[in-house]
């Protein structure tokens, strides 16, 4: 009969594989992998899948678990995140020491045991600094900016969370601005931090390109947050579909120190949504105070060239006059050479024929009257369609100056000041933003029927 071979248990080999591993390798070790999923348990402990990549590829070469305890977890992740200003989340490369355990139920895995920071600060600059030079090898990085801003931009399409107080802030601003603009906004939902914030905003991206002749410019918007939620900002496709989109892109993303690459790539970056609407309520007063001085110029000009149109008909009448008189004067002259000239032709033959003479005299004083009559009555017709057409001029040129006298009523400050407009005034200073103005401050406001001085208590 055989011999039965020795045999061990799984758990008694188990257990030889654990104290193995433990003998050979009982120091920690710093290790560099990428955090391909992440769950964190109700008692606090993180458990982790860390998997190393290729350089040029995404293809894994190595995967294990990994484990931060309660208490070690409860003290690394603020401190990374405090340090790279960026979620401790899965997608991140970062450098970790380790210890390397085996367990007999769950084998093999990892104890972070700590954690350096700065090299997912380094590694996250590197990718940023890898996609602001993508984006330009492929000739896209200024696209939008080369847009140019509409002059009046009035239909605006924002992406934002409808429940961020960085919508609510813009939307205030906008349309209760000190001067009375109308605005058209319409808002397109997006999450704006997380791992869901990437697509989402893509999404109301391509919503508006399909209506895009229905906006001037499009605002993305978010209020306030961590840095660390900023993450989605610097997506590569994000960015990548701000510099293609055919509207102005202005962002208003909320944050003071860092820029995002979408920043960078839109059209114009403010910091804040107020800002982004304060930025489009100037566009607008720019355009205004522009008619203003070309209706200012208009006036101007009218008036002149009025000036020179009554100079040129008070030159033309005094014209025409000398013109009738040296015309009736070179009439009669004509008229008396010729009577001479009669006078002396018929003189030779009076004696002979003293009848003819006496016929021919009457005729020609028959002839002469009616030449005479007919050039004063043309001379009388001319000066009266003369008269009447200066009259008809200067009629025009009344209703001109009317219209304009009309015109420059309407523009009245006073008139303005009727219809339950005010002014208000620092010092005698014309205030046009609630900027220039703060708290305690003495102002006047003027109505149609007088002035209001008053004292800022509070400002919003």
């Amino acid at each position: 009969m055989n011999d039965v071979p020795q045999t061990l248990s799984l758990f008694e080999l188990n257990n030889l594989v654990k104290t193995g591993i433990r003998e050979l390798f009982p120091d920690a070790y710093w290790i560099i992998a990428e955090i391909s999923e992440m769950n964190i348990n109700q008692s606090g402990h993180c458990y982790l899948e860390l998997v190393e990549k290729k350089t040029d590829s995404e293809q894994i070469i190595a995967r294990t678990r990994a484990t931060i305890w309660a208490f070690t977890f409860r003290m690394l992740r603020p401190y990374f995140e405090s340090v790279t200003r960026q979620v401790f989340a899965s997608g991140i490369k970062i450098m970790v020491q380790v210890s390397i355990e085996y367990h007999e139920l769950y084998g093999f895995s990892l104890n972070v045991k700590d954690i350096e920071p700065n090299f997912t600060l380094g590694d996250l600059s590197r990718k940023r600094q890898e996609i602001i030079q993508r984006l330009n090898d492929e000739g896209v990085f200024h696209l939008n900016k080369e847009l140019n801003l509409p002059v009046v931009p009035q239909r605006i399409a924002v992406i934002s969370s409808d429940t961020a107080a960085g919508y609510g802030d813009f939307t205030d601003q906008l349309l209760n601005n000190q001067y009375g603009y109308s605005f058209q906004i319409k808002l397109f939902r997006a999450f704006m931090q997380g791992d869901v914030a990437e697509p989402s905003i893509i999404e109301a991206l391509e919503t508006i390109f399909r209506q895009s002749k229905k906006f001037d410019l499009v605002v993305i918007i978010r209020g306030g947050g961590s840095q660390a939620d900023l993450n989605c900002f610097n997506s590569y496709w994000l960015c990548y579909h701000i510099t293609q989109f055919p509207l102005p892109i202005l962002t208003g993303i909320g944050h003071e120190r860092d820029e995002t690459i979408a920043d960078l790539v839109a059209h114009t970056s403010l910091k804040t949504p107020t800002a982004v609407a304060e930025f489009i309520i100037s566009q607008t007063a720019q355009f205004e105070q522009y008619l203003n001085e070309l209706q200012s110029q208009a006036m101007t000009i009218a008036s002149e060239q009025l000036q020179i149109w009554k100079d040129d008909t008070a030159r033309l009448s005094r014209n025409i006059n000398s013109l009738v008189k040296l015309r009736i004067s070179a009439e009669n002259q004509r008229i008396l050479t010729y009577g001479v000239f009669m006078r002396n032709s018929l003189k030779g033959d009076f004696q002979k024929n003293r009848q003819q003479i006496n016929t021919i005299k009457v005729r020609c004083k028959s002839y002469l009257r009616h030449v005479f009559q007919r050039d004063k009555l043309h001379l009388g017709l001319l000066q009266k369609n003369f008269a009447l057409q200066v009259k008809n001029l200067l009629k025009d040129e009344k209703k001109r100056i009317d219209r304009f006298d009309v015109a420059s009523q309407l523009l009245d400050p006073a008139r303005i000041l009727k219809r339950g407009y005010t002014i208000t005034f620092r010092d005698g200073i014309l205030i046009k933003s609630a900027k220039f103005l703060n708290t305690g401050d003495i102002i006047e406001t003027e109505w149609s029927d007088g002035r209001v001085s008053s004292k800022i208590e509070n400002k919003k």
